[in-house]
């Protein structure tokens, strides 16, 4: 089955937040990326997105309206730090998730081993569903990276390895 992962473009948040599940705007100069992606993926594609607005506008975008929305696309939940300044976290706080992302949940959000399974979820109903038509995802690099863990066998802890822009878009066969 063929997959393209992508990215939403850029947010309006400042370099330094923290936003995960916050449901923030993407910069306005998006039209032109937009187009751009829309030459990577197939025009007949199966479309799903996150359902923050940061995703819906491009999914909207690119398939017409024709698209489905799922919470399990969503972004890591970032809790208690959601909108802060990295830097204003205390460390105290931030460092034992640091140490261990994977398995520590963020106070009053979650791990990334949460985030892991419930993307693993929404994978499996789709690979049960057999689509004949390439699928297209609009979501976040926490959720694409966690793919791409699964589908290249790479230790959660070594997610960061892969490397996911803003508006990038990868393909993969599941």
């Amino acid at each position: 089955m063929e997959i393209y992962l992508v990215r939403h473009t850029e947010t309006v948040c400042e370099k330094g937040i923290c936003y995960g599940q916050a449901d923030v705007e993407i910069q306005d100069d998006y039209l032109l990326l937009f187009e751009s992606i829309k030459t990577e993926i197939p025009s007949d594609a199966i479309v799903y997105s996150s359902p923050l607005k940061r995703c819906t506008v491009l999914a909207n975008h690119i398939s017409k309206g024709n698209y489905k929305t799922d919470s399990r696309l969503m972004e890591m939940n970032f809790g208690d730090w959601e909108l802060k300044k990295w830097n204003d976290i205390p460390l105290e706080m931030l460092n034992p998730w640091m140490k261990d992302f994977v398995n520590v949940s963020v106070p009053n959000g979650e791990s990334f081993v949460q985030l892991y399974e419930r993307v693993n979820a929404f994978f499996d109903e789709i690979k049960k569903a057999k689509h004949s038509k390439p699928i297209v995802i609009i979501t976040h690099a926490g959720v694409i990276r966690s793919v791409l863990c699964k589908n290249s066998n790479l230790s959660l802890k070594d997610a960061f390895q892969n490397k996911v822009d803003f508006g990038e878009v990868k393909k993969i066969n599941f």
